[in-house]
């Protein structure tokens, strides 16, 4: 009998091993429980990293899985590794663009209200970034990979090490010095710059 591994979430939007057996759904209804169950938590570890577009990045996500669904081995776990594996490259390849070509902004003078708040603070503003997302912004790139991973993505540490081409001490290692930098900034009441 197969097993009943929940995704980790109750009510309607739960996933089960179950859900996964081939036959158990039609594809629609397969494609339609699977995006309920983690495209909430993609897009939160695409708004973690700071990506412009979270919803359009996790839709792209979700049209390189869904064909592949019926290949991935594991069940939830597995298939959850597997998107956070394609959404962790996702990442990768936009900060990679926008390397490359970056944005270039007209100067408006109506805009221009530098006597206030500084530019910055401004646009985290306007972007919705919270606090929690500027600490962990200041964290070293592979913690804040490894911390977005476990906490938003809820992977184990062998999965992130999985997605991340790390032993599972490393991740370990990692996530410890990543939870014990912002312990350290919020102990010491510093903001995030």
């Amino acid at each position: 009998m197969a097993s009943t591994q929940r995704s980790g979430r109750s009510g309607p939007d739960a996933l089960t091993d179950d859900d996964l057996v081939a036959g158990a759904h039609e594809e629609p209804e397969l494609f339609a429980r699977i995006y309920a169950a983690l495209a909430p938590a993609v897009v939160g570890y695409f708004t973690g990293r700071g990506v412009e577009d979270p919803e359009a990045l996790m839709q792209d996500v979700f049209l390189s899985v869904l064909p592949r669904v019926g290949s991935i081995a594991g069940g939830v776990a597995g298939l959850r590794t597997f998107v956070f594996s394609v959404a962790h490259a996702r990442v990768v390849d936009h900060y990679r663009r926008v390397e490359r070509r970056p944005v270039s902004v007209d100067y408006d003078p109506l805009l221009d209200d530098r006597a206030a708040p500084s530019a910055e603070a401004e646009a985290l503003v306007r972007t919705g970034q919270t606090d929690a997302q500027l600490l962990i912004g200041t964290l070293k790139p592979e913690q804040r990979d490894v911390l977005m991973l476990r906490i938003v993505g809820e992977l184990s540490v062998d999965d992130v090490a999985n997605v991340l081409g790390k032993t599972p001490g490393a991740v370990k290692q990692l996530q410890r010095r990543g939870l014990k930098a912002l312990r350290e900034m919020v102990s010491e009441g510093v903001s995030a710059p």
